[in-house]
């Protein structure tokens, strides 16, 4: 049997979020004491290899042992979001053929907090026999046996793990993820990666559908069923038009004689309407727009509909050419049919 009798207490249950705070603010100084030991010329060199391989064209390869191969697993999916060709590969399968997956032009980034992990170290060496570049993020101070062997060492300083147990990777596991993805981020910025390249890489999910074209989300209010009315139309004939069309708006949008929007009119001021005047129906419906309508223009993303709703709760939103002919009516319906507005 084991003995147990000289473990300590459970903890009080009360203590238990205090202790979950004390875990998050470890992590967060881990990462300002990354920050504090990364000199500028070590970064410098690390992007300056990192675009060097993406411009070669060439694809950074990842590896790591245990955490930080799961770590480097992220990364790489970061990478290659961001436009630089990336894999991973386990150092141990590396001598069993894998080797084989680097080419001329890669680089690998070595993750390893001790620096002295047996098979990535072995692996940076074949690497280098063959004259390709290693960045390595590591712990201490740059005099482990990885550090030494790399074109680039990062060292992340002498960071302890969160609580006295230390039974697994926290604190460093968090600040090489971290920076990592501030290398990512810096190494995209510095080859002018914009929001297209991004969408492009990213159609999936909610950030692909945040990056998409607004005219993608203009399925409904276009062509024949765009509400259009010209201005001075009785408010009694351009509700007539509403109901004509094969999907009712929430909104009219106004026109000049030109096509060019000049005003808005929505289910709200209809309602407000009615209930305050309704001797004004057979008013021109110029007298109850709103002019000059926040809108936006068909080369706007989703990302920017999105904005619209949420800091100006504006549900009905014209997008207009640039000549400021509409060209569509996007309704917040549409934004949360895909699920990138909350109902």
């Amino acid at each position: 049997m084991i003995d147990d009798t000289h473990d300590p207490p459970p903890p009080n249950p009360e203590s238990d979020p205090a202790f979950v705070r004390s875990v998050l603010e470890a992590e967060a100084g881990a990462i300002s004491q990354a920050s504090a030991s990364l000199d500028d010329d070590s970064l410098s060199r690390a992007l300056d290899l990192i675009v060097a391989c993406a411009k070669g064209p060439g694809s950074l390869l990842i590896s790591g042992m245990g955490k930080s191969g799961l770590v480097g697993a992220k990364l790489s999916a970061t990478f290659a979001s961001l436009g630089i060709a990336s894999h991973t590969v386990h150092p141990a399968e590396a001598v069993h053929g894998d080797l084989g997956k680097f080419q001329p032009n890669d680089l690998l980034l070595a993750l390893s907090f001790s620096g002295e992990t047996e098979e990535l170290v072995a692996l940076t060496g074949l690497v280098r026999q063959d004259d390709l570049p290693v960045l390595a993020i590591t712990g201490g101070d740059g005099n482990s046996a990885l550090a030494k062997l790399a074109t680039v060492a990062l060292p992340l300083g002498r960071i302890r793990e969160a609580s006295d147990l230390s039974l697994a990777p926290t604190c460093s596991t968090t600040a090489t993820m971290a920076l990592g993805d501030a290398l990512a981020l810096a190494a995209a910025r510095r080859m002018a990666f914009t929001s297209d390249d991004f969408a492009k890489r990213h159609p999936g999910g909610t950030l692909g559908g945040l990056m998409r074209p607004i005219t993608d989300a203009l399925r409904f209010r276009v062509g024949d069923n765009l509400p259009l009315v010209r201005t001075g139309t009785p408010l009694t004939e351009a509700l007539s038009h509403a109901e004509s069309l094969g999907r009712r708006p929430g909104a009219m949008l106004v026109v000049d004689e030109r096509d060019r929007l000049v005003g808005i009119f929505t289910d709200g001021d209809l309602r407000r309407l009615v209930a305050t005047a309704p001797e004004r129906l057979k008013e021109p419906i110029d007298h109850a727009m709103t002019t000059s309508p926040r809108t936006l223009p068909d080369s706007a993303l989703v990302r920017d509909a999105v904005r619209l709703v949420r800091e100006h709760r504006q549900d009905e939103i014209p997008v207009v050419d640039d000549q400021g002919t509409p060209v569509g009516l996007l309704d917040v319906q549409d934004l949360i049919a895909m699920r990138v507005v909350a109902r």
